[in-house]
Order: C-alpha cells, then sequence, then structure tokens
C-alpha cells in the first residue's frame, strides 16, 4: 500500500450535454489545469455527466404512467411519470416502505429508484438515468484518456447510493475499467501468522468514495484523479462487485 495518496479535483469542467464528448472535455479541463496525467492515476468521474453525455435524460412530460405507477405514485405521495420511469429502469422491486422504492436495476445494483435521479440537471422536469453499460462507459473513457496522454490508467464511475443499517450516502462504483474493483487478501497471513480466509477489499468503491471529498455534490467538480494509489491491474468491472443471489443473506 502507498504511503500517501492524493486526490486531485478537476476543475473547469463545462457542463455536459447530450451529445458531448465526455473524454474530449475531460483532457480539455486538465489541460486549463495544467495536469498532466501519469500512468498510475485513476480517473474517477460521476454517474450523471456520463448519462448526460449519453443522452440518458428523459423529460417527465414525455412519460405517460400505467396503472401499477400510479398506484404506487398514489400510495407514496409520488409523481406517477416519475414511477414509470423507475419501473422502465428496474428488474425487479425489492421493496416499497416510508416512501422510498428500493430496486434492482437492470445491471444488478440495488439502490433506491433504480438510480433514477432529478438533481444536477439543467432543467425542472426531467430525470437522469444510469448508463446503460457502465463498464462499456468507463473503458471509453479510459481509452481515449489513456492514448491522448500516452498513459496507463483506470476509470471509475460513481454513484450516491445510501446504506443499509448507516445513516448518510456515500459514493460507490457501477462502471469499471482498467483495474481490479477487488483486492483479495486470501490466503495470505496476517502479521501474527492467521490466514486470512475471505478477506476481499472492495477498493473500487473506496476510490469512489474518497474522490467524493473533493468533488462534493454542488461543487461541479464531476472528475477527480486518485494519484499514488497502487491499485490491483486487471479487466475488472462491476459484475465483480455484486454478491451471487446464493450467498446474498439478505435477498
Amino acid at each position: 500500500m502507498a504511503a500517501e495518496v492524493r486526490i486531485i479535483g478537476l476543475e473547469g469542467m463545462p457542463e455536459v450535454r447530450p451529445g458531448d464528448d465526455l473524454a474530449g472535455l475531460i483532457l480539455e479541463a486538465a489541460a486549463g489545469q495544467g495536469l498532466e496525467f501519469e500512468s498510475g492515476d485513476v480517473l474517477v468521474v460521476t454517474q450523471k455527466v456520463v448519462s448526460k453525455a449519453e443522452g440518458r435524460i428523459v423529460d417527465l412530460d414525455d412519460v405517460e404512467p400505467g396503472a401499477f405507477a400510479r398506484q404506487i405514485a398514489e400510495r407514496w405521495e409520488k409523481d406517477p411519470r416519475l414511477v414509470e420511469v423507475v419501473l422502465g429502469e428496474s428488474a425487479r422491486i425489492v421493496r416499497m416502505d416510508h416512501g422510498v422504492v428500493i430496486c434492482e436495476t437492470k445491471h444488478g445494483l440495488i439502490c433506491a429508484n433504480a438510480g433514477v435521479d432529478s438533481s444536477n440537471l439543467e432543467r425542472l422536469g426531467t430525470v437522469a438515468l444510469l448508463p446503460e453499460d457502465p463498464d462499456a462507459s468507463a473503458e471509453t473513457i479510459r481509452a481515449r484518456v489513456a492514448e491522448a496522454a500516452a498513459v496507463s490508467l483506470a476509470v471509475v464511475i460513481t454513484d450516491t447510493f445510501g446504506r443499509p443499517w448507516r445513516e448518510g450516502h456515500v459514493n460507490f462504483a457501477i462502471g469499471i475499467a482498467g483495474m481490479s474493483p477487488l483486492w483479495d487478501y486470501t490466503g495470505t497471513f496476517d502479521p501474527a501468522g492467521l490466514e486470512l480466509k475471505v478477506t476481499q477489499m472492495a477498493v473500487a468503491d473506496e476510490l469512489a468514495a474518497a474522490a467524493e471529498l473533493v468533488q462534493g455534490k454542488l461543487d461541479r467538480t464531476p472528475v477527480a484523479v486518485v494519484r499514488g494509489y497502487d491499485y490491483p491491474k486487471g479487466d475488472g468491472s462491476l459484475s465483480d462487485l455484486l454478491r451471487d443471489p446464493e450467498q446474498d443473506m439478505f435477498r
């Protein structure tokens, strides 16, 4: 493990709109800041700008809610159009309580409202959806930046989730490219000689959470560079972080 890790917020990112070249905007912002990418960097990008660039924005005025969406909306005092969008992004509903709809997305993520979000958008009455394939989105950014800067780096795309049994929200990795999202200590020994049997650290999630410290929610810093962390190399993906249903004690 590195003795020191730096987290550098990428300043000067413009408002991202559908069809924008997100990797190009990242490269331009880095150049404007005088930041040169280095091999070993981890580029941490918030889901919202990825979704914007990929056109994953829905105008609620264009949504016609079905009967089930209207039923849920009436019970929990929700906008039925929003509920219809959430249902369309869900593989299943895990639970509905306290006015919150917990869903499993088509990606396998368990989160509120299937990741559908109305914050930090240009216009009221619109919502952003998660990227169709966050791993592919991460790889597109990684390949473009790596080629332009002539470096080897990793990319983590993040979103903000709540956590069972704990207050507050934390950024999690939902897309990974250029690294393994897990650091597996299985088979290694602690200082006392005890063999570790099941210890895996979700380092992609740790990078996502750490980067949020400089990104914030209102600071318009959707991209950060984590430097100095010797991440596990490999071709990892979001699926590596999703627990097999057969081993899920809470399903």
